[in-house]
């Protein structure tokens, strides 16, 4: 996995400016590149500072070998959706934790991505992009590299990537489209439930009704904001919270757990610098005859 580029203009004058100012590179990456020798111009290494001529080709390898062996590797089918040399994008079932932990240790997705990588050769850390509470379906992104990891970061914070989830809620809501813009804080004595509390993080949420059944309503949601439990909270918020979400509202009889599903992605591809659109196979079947 290569980063390149041909100079054409003057816009950038060093291969330091190219790097942080087009590819975004950190500066801890840029320490690394420069540890590993990997700062290469027309196919010789060069040093940080190099001043950029017209038609210098840059090859920057990112590849790098790494260890992670606190990650049990555990083998499950994947429901990938989309792969490449930079990502691994998998449609996660519910009842999985993204991220192994003292009650998943061995049983989360991590472990799963973690058995997939041992088994194709590749020796990388584990790097969820984004994260889903555990009863909660789609979309989840893995980097493979730490470079990959810090261009999404990047692009979660400019708006440039972009999610949508569907959820099922109780009731029929009488406003069909609207913003929730509430701010989110940490429950006090808990480390898990969160509330609206006026001295917490900003969080925004777009709605919007797809369909509507007899008490239950199909919402779209996109989020502005990436806070724990964001449209859980919000849902509750508005008095509507989602079906199945026994932290947030009531059990429900034909659905366990909450009923929410990380729809589709839309993002700016690290390497390609093509859009791309991913959508989550996933869907509330039969829900309009349980309904």
């Amino acid at each position: 996995m290569n980063l390149n580029y041909t100079v054409k203009n003057n816009k950038y004058k060093t291969l330091k400016d190219l790097l942080k100012n087009y590819f975004y590179a950190s500066d801890r990456f840029i320490s690394k590149l420069k540890r590993e020798h990997r700062l290469i111009v027309n196919g010789k290494e060069v040093y940080i500072n190099y001043e950029l001529k017209f038609n210098d080709r840059i090859c920057i390898d990112i590849d790098f070998e790494e260890e992670y062996d606190n990650i049990v590797p555990t083998k499950m089918d994947l429901n990938i959706l989309y792969e490449d040399e930079a990502i691994l994008v998998v449609d996660k079932q519910q009842g999985f934790a993204v991220h192994p932990s003292q009650n998943h240790f061995d049983d989360s997705l991590s472990n799963g991505v973690k058995f997939y990588f041992d088994k194709i050769g590749l020796k990388r850390k584990i790097r969820p992009v984004n994260r889903l509470d555990k009863d909660t379906f789609g979309i989840v992104i893995f980097a493979k590299s730490d470079y990959i990891h810090e261009c999404f970061i990047k692009q979660m914070k400019t708006n440039d990537y972009i999610k949508k989830y569907i959820g099922l809620v109780q009731g029929k809501l009488d406003i069909k489209e609207s913003v929730i813009d509430a701010p989110i804080a940490r429950v006090d004595g808990s480390i898990i439930e969160r509330e609206i509390n006026e001295n917490g993080e900003r969080a925004i949420t777009h709605y919007k009704i797809l369909e509507e059944y007899d008490n239950v309503s199909l919402v779209e949601f996109i989020l502005e904001t990436g806070r724990t439990h964001q449209i859980r909270v919000h849902c509750k918020y508005i008095n509507h919270p989602l079906i199945g979400d026994t932290l947030y509202g009531n059990e429900c009889e034909f659905f366990k757990g909450q009923a929410l599903i990380a729809k589709e992605v839309e993002f700016i591809h690290p390497i390609s610098r093509k859009k791309m659109k991913i959508v989550s196979k996933m869907d509330f079947q039969n829900r309009k005859s349980l309904l």
